[in-house]
């Protein structure tokens, strides 16, 4: 692997540092599957493998097969020892047929061209067949909003915010899945209480490993260092910490689920 392809690898230390957290909504939207088709179950972006385990669990008799990008991601969902196949593969491009469940927790957003994104995933199920889909919406908050305003003020030109993660208003999701299948779409919003933490502010800690991460991963040390510093400095206000340290910290999700 090249070293450019080693910079844009992700982390799956940093990421799983909230794993708790983020499994939360994994379990929501797993639980929010009424129908599955006979084929395959397709955990696509399927990351360090948090949810393979509940996935053969839920759907015996069914073949989990994961998909995602990283290598270093695919190497700890391995380990889980739940699928009966991993697939490397950029999901903007894989395709199956026939699946029973596609089901992609926190991916997709990563992905541009959602009108056609989704209608080509719904064409891959089988008779039956679920795609389920869960992806933050939480852009336009301050623990988003404010990585990138700061890096358009400081380092104008030097971040492609137009390879960041991004979602679609849901009325354009039910406008582009509710002819091909049964929709079912909402939002929550978790209350998340992050804890105190040595290295920084909680919430810096939280988004650094996802959301942050492209825009980082083209800074050297000394301009991380710099935009992090501003960075928990709004965070300071927007999200203050208890006297424990703690922050109790809003995140809101996106999910639907189309069953054809």
């Amino acid at each position: 692997m090249s070293a450019s392809a080693q910079k844009r690898d992700w982390n799956p230390e940093a990421y799983s540092r909230f794993r708790d957290l983020r499994l939360r909504p994994a379990l929501d939207l797993l639980l929010a599957v009424r129908s599955v088709g006979g084929g395959d179950v397709i955990d696509l972006g399927c990351g360090n493998g948090a949810m393979g385990p509940r996935l053969k669990e839920r759907f015996l008799g069914h073949s989990v097969v994961g998909v995602d990008a990283s290598p270093a991601m695919l190497a700890q969902a391995e380990e889980t020892g739940t699928y009966g196949r991993l697939d490397e593969a950029d999901i903007a491009s894989w395709s199956a047929q026939g699946a029973g469940l596609i089901y992609s927790n926190a991916a997709l957003h990563w992905l541009k061209g959602h009108e056609e994104l989704m209608p080509r995933l719904a064409g891959m199920l089988g008779k039956g067949g679920t795609l389920a889909v869960q992806m933050p919406h939480q852009n336009n908050a301050p623990s988003h909003r404010v990585w990138r305003s700061l890096a358009e003020e400081f380092f104008p030109q030097r971040v492609d915010f137009e390879a960041g993660p991004s979602v679609l208003l849901p009325s354009q999701y039910h406008a582009m899945l509710s002819k091909l299948g049964d929709v079912s779409i909402w939002e929550t919003e978790y209350y998340q209480r992050l804890g105190a933490d040595e290295a920084g502010h909680p919430v810096r800690r939280f988004t650094e490993s996802t959301y942050a991460r492209p825009i980082l991963e083209v800074l050297d040390a000394e301009e991380q260092a710099m935009l992090v510093q501003r960075y928990e400095q709004v965070m300071e206000k927007a999200y203050p910490r208890a006297e424990d340290g703690t922050v109790l910290f809003p995140f809101r999700r996106m999910f639907f689920t189309l069953t054809v």
